[in-house]
Formats: structure tokens, C-alpha cells, sequence
């Protein structure tokens, strides 16, 4: 099976040429989140095409389009159902009739964070489980869950991809979704920059300087030594740790799945959340495996064959 796979981020379009699992070539483009997506559409269709021109690969042998994208998926209507302060026109596009239009496609669309979920399960870290849960840590905290080999979706398309909505802090900073105290809000690229700046010694540190405050300086700066970036660190490390053991309560995985771009740090994230999961998750049953994402980037893109012979859209098995 051969299909053209797409992930819509907030800063960047994703998008690859997938054959039995395995992303053939890769590419990628701006969102210019801020706009429309409407307008990116053109661009995208250049790309997939110069993508397939690329490889020897003609539109007509592909089999379908998957799409990942950071909002509320309907799947079987197709529609996203809400905008999250990007792509603001979401909510009334119909990528279903794009894709067949543009193609003569089908298209099937699934949650980001879900469809690197399904990415693990099929062909990476969660093979050979059919009970786990994955964290991605992007601008945001999504997640993923598949319970007793079914993708966990509820019947407004939300169940298990909210993780990083549940609250961890009682009282806590106000998150973009309207509740207080988020695990996104305490602890999320999205959020670190005014995080840092409340931060006891931040006038002092060495984070004040950068011009873009990512994760990856803060672990730089800790293991260097800068209070600011340690306590930072620290309780960031707590917040996920705390998420990660809300969601084997809520979820009873046996696997939990770590992506994302700050795992770029796993040497610190993989073990610290391992030992908290150790000591404060109930699970008399065993112990969950926590580890590392396999696929990476290539996770929501490698999940679109699944998503496709799912969601049954023309595609031949």
C-alpha cells in the first residue's frame, strides 16, 4: 500500500510518501499557523506532488492521503472541530473534497498526537502491546490511547487525547482550554517562556537572553549549573511525571510511550519519569514499561495506512 501522508503543525507541514510502514521520503513546509489553512492548500498540493515526481511515484498509484493535524477530529464526517488560536478557518474547511478534488483521493484525518499514537502501536515502540498510552511533547502535551487493540476516541472525539488537560496543580496557571492548572499550562514549550519569567532567579539567568526559550536550553543550562534553568527543569520533569501516572490511573497501559521534540532530552526525561512511575503508580498488576518513541517525526505519518483501511474510504486491503 503506498499513500501520501501529511502532519499539520503549528510551525512546520510534514509530509512524506509512505509504503508498507515505512516512509519512502520526507519533506516539509511552513504553516504560517497564523493563517488560514485554506491558503496552504495550493502549496501543500505543490509539495505532495513534488514530492511524488521525486520519487518515480505517480498521484494515481497512491491509494489515499492521511492527515494529522492538532485539533479535534470528527472521523467520520471528516470535519475538525475546533481551532486552537491557529489555522482559524479549520472548522469550515472539507479536506475530504480537497484531497478529491486536488487528487482524486480519499482522505482520511485523525487528532496529531492520537495518530502518533497509532504510529507506535502498529510499527514502533508499542508493538506487540495492545494497552498503551503515549505522551507527545510538542508545543503542546498531546496524547494517545489504544485499549485492548482499539483506538480510544469517545463519542465526542476527544477521550484520550486531552492528557495534557488534566489538571496537575490545584489552583494553578490558567490554560488556553479554560481550566486552571493544566499539565500544558505548568509545563509546555507553549508556556515556558512565561513560565521562566516568573521563575525565581530568571532576571539572573542565562535563559533571559534567548530570543526563543525552548526546552532544549533549559536542560543545557541545568546540567551547566543556572538555578533558573534547575528549577525549571525540575519542576517540569515533576508536572509530566505526575500526567504520566494520571494517565496509567485513568488508562491501565501496559506501555507508556514518550515523543515528541523536548524528548531530545531523554537522558534526563526517560529516567526521572520512569522512577516517579515506579514509586507512585498503582498498578498491582506489574509494572508499565516506559520508553522512548521509536519512529519519531515518521510516527503520524506511518500510522496513515491504518488510518485509511480503518476508516474503510475506498481503499483496498
Amino acid at each position: 500500500m503506498t499513500i501520501l501522508a501529511c502532519d499539520i503543525g503549528a510551525t512546520r507541514i510534514k509530509f512524506g510518501l509512505v509504503r508498507d510502514g515505512r516512509v519512502l521520503d520526507r519533506d516539509s513546509i511552513p504553516s504560517r499557523s497564523e493563517r488560514g489553512l485554506a491558503e496552504r492548500l495550493p502549496d501543500l498540493a505543490a509539495a505532495l506532488r513534488g514530492l511524488s515526481t521525486r520519487l518515480g511515484v505517480a498521484i494515481a498509484d497512491c491509494e489515499g492521503i492521511s492527515v494529522s493535524i492538532a485539533t479535534l477530529v470528527d472521523v467520520a464526517s471528516g470535519r475538525l472541530l475546533a481551532e486552537y488560536g491557529r489555522f482559524r478557518d479549520m472548522p469550515s474547511l472539507d479536506l475530504r473534497a480537497w484531497a478529491r478534488s486536488e487528487f482524486g483521493l480519499p482522505l482520511a484525518l485523525e487528532n496529531d498526537a492520537r495518530m502518533a499514537a497509532i504510529g507506535e502501536w502498529r510499527h514502533g515502540a508499542g508493538r506487540g502491546s495492545d494497552d498503551l498510552v503515549m505522551i507527545t511533547f510538542g508545543t503542546g502535551l498531546g496524547t494517545g490511547v489504544v485499549i485492548e487493540g482499539r483506538v480510544l476516541r469517545g463519542r465526542h472525539a476527544q477521550a484520550g487525547c486531552l492528557g495534557g488537560h488534566l489538571t496537575v496543580r490545584y489552583g494553578g496557571r490558567p490554560c488556553g482550554c479554560g481550566n486552571v492548572g493544566c499539565a500544558e499550562a505548568e509545563a509546555s514549550t507553549a508556556t515556558l517562556r512565561s513560565v521562566a519569567e516568573q521563575a525565581p532567579g530568571f532576571d539572573r539567568s542565562s535563559l533571559r537572553h534567548a530570543a526563543k526559550l525552548e526546552y532544549d536550553l533549559v536542560f543545557r543550562e541545568a546540567a551547566a549549573g543556572d538555578p533558573c534553568a534547575v528549577a525549571i527543569r525540575d519542576q517540569s520533569l515533576l508536572v509530566w511525571s505526575s500526567l504520566a501516572v494520571n494517565l496509567i490511573h485513568a488508562y491501565d497501559p501496559d506501555v507508556l510511550i514518550l515523543g515528541g521534540g523536548i524528548m531530545a532530552s531523554a537522558e534526563t526525561i526517560l529516567p526521572a519519569i520512569r522512577d516517579f512511575v515506579a514509586r507512585h503508580a498503582h498498578t498491582p498488576w506489574g509494572k508499565v514499561r516506559v520508553t522512548a518513541s521509536q519512529l519519531g517525526d515518521d510516527a503520524a505519518l506511518v500510522a496513515g495506512e491504518w488510518l485509511l483501511r480503518e476508516q474503510a474510504l475506498d481503499v483496498n486491503p
